[in-house]
């Protein structure tokens, strides 16, 4: 083999030295958040009880405690009334999704928005709730609709005992939050929570029937609870197999013993003529 060149093998050693010298980030390092985007996100504390007597101001500027919506289940919206984006789609969510159900706001259940920010006022709050019960446009919807603002003590206590995180950007002066609706029982204890800013009718009111116990809704809503479970991890109701044929095994052997007493039956009156 021909030696090499001096020259080549000087600039060998330099690219042999320079990849060691340089490495590649990971892509972790590529792709950390920002530090205040790691104050945000959504732990879900299944069970957990909100605090009932914390002070807020509803629409009219009266201080209200959460213990007054309280006696049938609640969806929970934790928001902001000035939010450029966000907020808007998941008030707009819930909207959508409740008018598609028979169950009746005020009536079955209670729709609570609280803003996390202390520097809204409750003119703002009576603006919100002017357009959104318009837009639902049921009678009663005024008694089931609750748009709430208050002081930062009472919303960051609200929102740390369901586990929602939120930090505010001072230099776009806005909040970084996530977006989830979440359902709370009659008694205030978290039941269910909805990611995103659409809520499937379906997925809610069974959220709504099982967080009543079952007190609302119809006997085919108990059928659904049996065939579908809620999976924590995507906030949504999924079908399970097993009792869906668990479920038609029942219906197959209800059919066929119907049709044995019917053919007994036609078979004894033969007998008797």
């Amino acid at each position: 083999m021909k030696p090499l060149h001096p020259l080549s093998l000087a600039l060998l050693a330099c690219a042999c030295a320079s990849a060691q010298i340089y490495t590649p980030p990971a892509p972790t390092q590529l792709y950390t958040r920002s530090p205040l985007l790691q104050k945000v996100g959504i732990d879900q504390k299944m069970g957990a009880q909100v605090p009932l007597d914390l002070t807020f101001d509803d629409e009219s500027g009266n201080p209200v405690t959460l213990r007054q919506y309280l006696g049938k289940p609640v969806i929970l919206a934790l928001v902001y009334y000035e939010c450029p984006s966000l907020c808007n789609l998941i008030l707009n969510g819930v909207l959508h999704s409740v008018k598609d159900l028979s169950l009746n706001a005020g009536e079955d259940f209670q729709v609570v928005a609280v803003s996390f920010d202390p520097r809204e006022t409750w003119n703002m709050a009576a603006a919100k709730k002017q357009t959104y019960v318009a837009q639902y446009g049921r009678p009663g919807g005024e008694n089931g609709w609750h748009f709430l603002t208050g002081p930062e003590l009472s919303s960051k206590k609200l929102a740390d005992s369901v586990g929602f995180h939120y930090a505010y950007d001072s230099i776009n002066n806005q909040y970084a939050h996530g977006s989830t609706i979440i359902l709370l029982t009659p008694e205030g204890r978290v039941t269910k929570y909805f990611y995103g800013i659409n809520y499937p009718s379906r997925d809610l009111r069974l959220g709504l029937v099982e967080a009543s116990n079952e007190t609302i809704g119809s006997p085919v809503d108990q059928v659904l609870l049996y065939c579908y479970h809620y999976d924590p991890s995507t906030g949504k109701y999924g079908m399970v197999i097993m009792n869906v044929m668990r479920l038609g095994g029942l219906l197959t052997l209800g059919s066929l013993a119907a049709f044995m007493i019917l053919m007994l039956r036609r078979d004894f009156h033969k007998g008797a003529a």
